[in-house]
């Protein structure tokens, strides 16, 4: 159980009083009671099972209000938690939660586009559990009083990081559940791989399609999360993404499609391993440095130093990388075209490495390979990213720049994490 299986049960929330409408107009009645805290569990779960949210069908469709009533009971002496010894004895995780999809709720199960127009408040962390039985059965989850938190910029994630740490640094947690929106997943868990100093699961999910869609993939991610979370092989790989039953590296996955479930991979050096329905499966491990030893610590930065990326091509103009210095730039990633070049730019960042105003940092859009030093591009006093993605690389490099500004020194780190 705690190395991931999944107990074989039937559903243990299916049958439930029907709301004798169809999903929207039921959504219009039970709309408002379903954001509302102080809702009653039956309540709550009558809703989400009209909206399709839990299961995605309903099961009473033939049913009597007062057998579905009976039915009910009988669901949710299903769905309680283990025995008292049995739970003692599960992991424990605590649930961090950010904006994003997974959560979102939609106006009808096919609303996959606009639903974060819906109107409809993002479930909790707590209503999200209560639709997820199965959870309940493989770990004791901890929803985190300080949900939600925040995505877009490089302090979110600075004070996204010190919380997991100090949650980590707790003996009463066994691992971290991060659900975020899919756009940054690469982004946040490579930085949480880079800062938090435990060995301890660190999983970050999202869901490509919102928690009350059609088919959605929000409950099989979020299970799936908590199972790796619980796994004691997840320990000591650094953060990892539980995406559409498969475990990708935090510093090589990379979001791939915009809608598509089979969205995050690690395109040339493949995914560390599955999350099936027997068992959690690793089949190799990160070599880079992370977590309990990387350098880096957040401990005393207020603010984290401004990176920005620069993305070549063809119809680039010289000044872009200038602009850059202007605005308090303290490095600069060159997305570049191929295997290093700048285009239009390299006479000025040629420049501002000779007058030290900022430190430049090589990488490519191409998505795989990586950038040398003594490329056709390279100047003397850049550092080169390897196979880091430009956005990858800026996130290394505004924690680099927390410590040094030396070249060299930074070079070090790029080859390093």
């Amino acid at each position: 159980m705690i190395s991931g299986a999944i107990e074989r049960t039937a559903p243990s929330i299916a049958p439930v009083r029907m709301i004798r409408h169809n999903a929207e107009q039921a959504w219009m009645i039970g709309g408002k009671k379903i954001m509302d805290k102080s809702a009653s569990r039956r309540r709550f779960l009558q809703d989400m099972t009209a909206l399709g949210a839990a299961s995605g069908v309903s099961a009473a469709l033939s049913a009597t209000s007062a057998s579905a009533e009976q039915s009910l009971t009988v669901a949710q002496a299903q769905s309680a938690s283990p025995s008292a010894q049995n739970t003692r004895d599960l992991p424990r995780v605590q649930l961090m939660i950010g904006p994003g999809t997974l959560p979102s709720v939609g106006k009808d199960r096919m609303d996959l586009l606009r639903y974060r127009l819906s109107g409809n408040p993002r479930l909790t962390g707590e209503q999200m559990l209560e639709t997820l039985p199965e959870i309940a059965k493989v770990a004791r989850v901890e929803v985190d009083k300080g949900n939600p938190y925040g995505q877009g910029s490089y302090d979110d994630l600075r004070k996204l990081a010190l919380r997991a740490e100090e949650v980590l640094r707790s003996p009463e947690v066994d691992g971290l559940v991060y659900v975020q929106g899919t756009n940054t997943i690469e982004e946040t868990s490579y930085f949480l791989s880079l800062t938090v100093h435990s060995d301890k699961p660190i999983v970050v999910t999202g869901a490509q399609r919102p928690f009350n869609a059609l088919s959605s993939d929000a409950q099989m991610n979020l299970l799936d999360a908590v199972r790796l979370a619980c796994a004691p092989a997840s320990r000591g790989k650094g953060a990892v993404v539980a995406f559409n039953g498969e475990i990708n590296a935090a510093r090589d996955v990379s979001k791939t499609n915009t809608y598509h479930l089979q969205t995050f991979r690690t395109r040339d050096l493949g995914l560390l391993g599955y999350i099936d329905p027997d068992k959690v499966e690793y089949y190799r491990t990160p070599h880079r440095r992370h977590t309990v030893n990387s350098e880096f610590s957040l401990t005393g930065v207020q603010t984290m130093p401004y990176v920005d990326v620069a993305y070549i091509h063809t119809g680039t103009r010289a000044g872009l990388a200038n602009a850059m210095v202007g605005l308090g730039a303290k490095g600069i990633v060159i997305a570049s075209v191929g295997a290093g070049a700048p285009n239009g730019l390299d006479k000025e960042l040629e420049d501002i490495i000779k007058k030290g105003s900022a430190v430049v940092v090589q990488s490519s859009r191409v998505g795989e390979g990586r950038i040398v030093r003594g490329n056709n591009w390279y100047e003397s006093g850049m550092v080169v990213a390897d196979n880091l993605s430009p956005q990858k690389a800026a996130l290394l490099l505004t924690l680099a720049l927390t410590k040094t500004s030396k070249v060299d020194e930074i070079q070090r780190m790029f080859d390093e994490y």
